[in-house]
């Protein structure tokens, strides 16, 4: 390896320096990006302000991905022998059950809404359904899929909220969606929330891809800049040659 530290060659690791550099700050700046598109698509609407039910979805609509945890404001009336309970609910280290009653939604042509009234530990100790009218805040959430299979489907339990399941206990059609009810039926507990935004695989990756097109880049730079340090040239193995004639390094 030849020397390169002399002032003569400084120009070149400057350069070879910021070119790296360069590379460097870009790649971040566009992973940054990336980062931030998918922060943004995976934002929580549990917070934000209320919209009317059919702003957010219609009676036929699919699931709109954009709309997880959407507060909702909708009014109807209950449809209490559609009430279910569904297992394997978790609140505060507990197991217990959800309790979700039907809501069929005014100027929705007797479709209903399945609104997850609260949470209790034994479907026993829930209060009676809930009858008549009403109007209520919910958070949106799309249905429940996990593919675990109803061992019973004769009786009111189900193992997921999933709105096939659920519109085998009822004669109205369901929207595809259900609610989460903010405030609690009195006699239950708060349900949590099962489902926040998902962010797609693909979400913003171009991004992502010049990321680490722009890091290739130092990379090469700092390939290159190696080889030069390493690279003896001909002007350099002249000067070594008149320094030590007898070519025989000490």
């Amino acid at each position: 390896m030849t020397s390169k530290l002399a002032p003569r060659y400084w120009g070149g690791h400057l350069l070879a320096l910021v070119a790296v550099a360069i590379a460097v700050w870009l790649g971040l700046w566009q992973f940054g990006a990336w980062q931030a598109h998918r922060d943004a698509q995976a934002v929580d609407l549990t917070s934000s302000a209320p919209v009317p039910l059919a702003d957010a979805i219609g009676p036929d609509d699919p699931f709109p991905g954009n709309r997880v945890g959407q507060p909702v404001t909708v009014s109807g009336t209950w449809v209490p022998d559609g009430t279910v309970y569904v297992s394997g609910r978790e609140r505060a280290g507990v197991d217990g059950y959800w309790v979700v009653t039907p809501l069929a939604v005014d100027g929705a042509d007797g479709s209903a809404l399945p609104v997850v009234r609260g949470w209790v530990a034994e479907p026993d100790r829930a209060p009676a359904p809930p009858t008549g009218s009403v109007e209520l805040e919910a958070w949106l959430q799309p249905p429940e899929g996990t593919g675990q299979v109803d061992d019973d489907p004769t009786d009111d339990v189900l193992p997921q909220l999933r709105i096939a399941d659920v519109i085998q206990h009822v004669d109205q059609d369901l929207y595809g969606a259900y609610g989460v009810a903010e405030q609690p039926e009195p006699g239950l507990d708060a349900a949590t929330l099962e489902q926040l935004p998902d962010v797609g695989a693909l979400t913003s990756i171009r991004n992502l891809l010049y990321a680490v097109e722009w890091w290739f880049f130092g990379a090469f730079a700092a390939f290159i800049w190696w080889r030069w340090v390493t690279e003896t040239t001909p002007e350099e193995a002249a000067e070594q040659e008149a320094a030590d004639p007898s070519g025989v390094t000490p």
